[in-house]
């Protein structure tokens, strides 16, 4: 079971089905089935999805993993390929080892020395391939972070400015199109490295709407951005040019479409995988589900009280299913807190009998050791009886220490996947 404190927070009926519901899209989107069900392999001929690479004796079989669903990926793949793989290597979060690649963890959100290591000893794989030659790449949420290559600056630039980024609001897009001009790892590099072997990249989506090109930067996908275009990113979030020579410094991804023209990429799973699971569980529960968006994106306490908002006049037995990802406006840098946790508190003075607020972060960790929070009535019971003032704890983006008082919080540790966040509004 994914969801670790299921029976604790199951108090009553309404919670036991919603948590029932968000575990089974956490199943879904599990990592090692989402690969078993994408790749397989047969006498020289891999298939990915729906097309198929022939392998012969005369080129290699190269895999490459990035992101937070990398490790579990690619022990999957030892196990579907075994001998066949030649040579691979990853970089996660998680460390581990592995039989046949490299195994490299790495730092996020923030990029360190050790990305950089790993990044280069990935790049280092993909020189001198041939036509012959095939790489597998599996490229998951966390993989901007986590292939960190710069030119003209430092990481600890890139960690400052990632670190203003995130402060001022800016959207993942905007965030990742700088990312792809400020390295020689994102932005098409990886596909332009393995050049003119065949590339096939599973991609692992965590970006609302699934634009692949954003997904971990678009490491194997011709990026339409420009140094125009994140040098504009940069004048909306940097009025005080704190990061001009980053801006006087950014770099053009490659645009040749030769480079691209042996790439295959596919989607494997996205948000939508775990919501449309999701209403079928609920479904066979006697909920009337509507998935209003896989797209969902706003500043979290809004998106909280306009969940809830929606339920007052919804029939009962009523279900609204979100994907997306919000975001946080830091008003306290101190604060200890996640998005998904604002979600739910910022749902807290509206919510009323019968009602609730479930929002998940589908990776285990919403920027804390919780993986989200749920908000109903019970919960605003706990907090009077405690004399918690939560306009206190949402002002100062404190939502961690709320939730850890009245006991509300998923504890979910590492699932195993990563496609941005779930949010649940539900009447009885």
């Amino acid at each position: 079971m994914k969801i670790q404190n299921f029976k604790e927070l199951a108090k009553n009926d309404l919670r036991t089905a919603a948590l029932q519901i968000a575990e089974a899209g956490l199943q879904a989107i599990d990592t090692e089935a989402v690969i078993r069900r994408s790749v397989s392999y047969k006498d020289g001929d891999l298939c990915v999805i729906d097309k198929h690479f022939s392998i012969n004796d005369n080129g290699r079989l190269i895999v490459i993993g990035v992101g937070k669903c990398a490790l579990i990926a690619a022990r999957t793949l030892e196990d579907i390929l075994g001998d066949r793989i030649n040579v691979g290597a990853v970089i996660d979060i998680h460390s581990g080892t592995l039989t046949k690649m490299a195994a490299y963890c790495g730092t996020h959100p923030f990029p360190s020395e050790a990305n950089i290591t790993a990044t280069k000893a990935i790049i280092s794989l993909l020189q001198n391939l041939t036509e012959n030659d095939l790489v597998l790449f599996v490229i998951s949420g966390g993989g901007s972070t986590l292939l960190c290559q710069p030119k003209n600056f430092t990481c600890e630039d890139e960690q400052a400015l990632l670190h203003h980024l995130f402060e001022t609001g800016a959207t993942i897009e905007e965030i990742n199109t700088v990312r792809k001009h400020i390295s020689l790892a994102r932005g098409g590099r990886l596909a332009e490295y393995a050049h003119p072997a065949r590339v096939a990249s599973l991609l692992f989506s965590d970006v609302p709407g699934n634009n692949l090109e954003f997904i971990a930067s678009g490491p194997t996908i011709r990026d339409t951005t420009t140094i125009a275009d994140a040098q504009e990113v940069l004048r909306k979030y940097d009025s005080e040019n704190r990061f001009r020579s980053i801006a006087d410094n950014l770099i053009e991804t490659p645009k040749d479409t030769k480079y691209f023209a042996n790439v295959s990429n596919f989607l494997a799973v996205d948000n939508l995988t775990a919501l449309h699971a999701m209403k079928e569980t609920s479904e066979k529960l006697g909920f009337s589900t509507k998935i209003v968006t896989a797209m969902l994106y706003g500043e979290a306490r809004n998106i909280g009280h306009s969940v809830v908002e929606s339920l007052h006049s919804a029939p009962s037995r009523t279900l609204f299913l979100y994907g997306g990802e919000t975001t946080v406006t830091i008003a306290n840098p101190k604060g200890v807190g996640g998005r998904n946790q604002e979600v739910a508190l910022g749902a807290f003075h509206d919510i009323k009998e019968g009602e609730l607020i479930v929002s998940v972060a589908t990776d285990g960790h919403d920027n804390t050791g919780f993986g989200g929070a749920l908000c109903d009535i019970m919960t605003k019971e706990i907090a009077e009886k405690k004399n918690l003032a939560p306009d206190i704890f949402l002002k100062e983006n404190r939502s961690y220490d709320f939730f850890e008082a009245v006991g509300d919080y998923l504890m979910m540790g590492d699932t195993g996947s990563n496609v941005s966040d779930i949010v649940m509004g539900m009447k009885e």
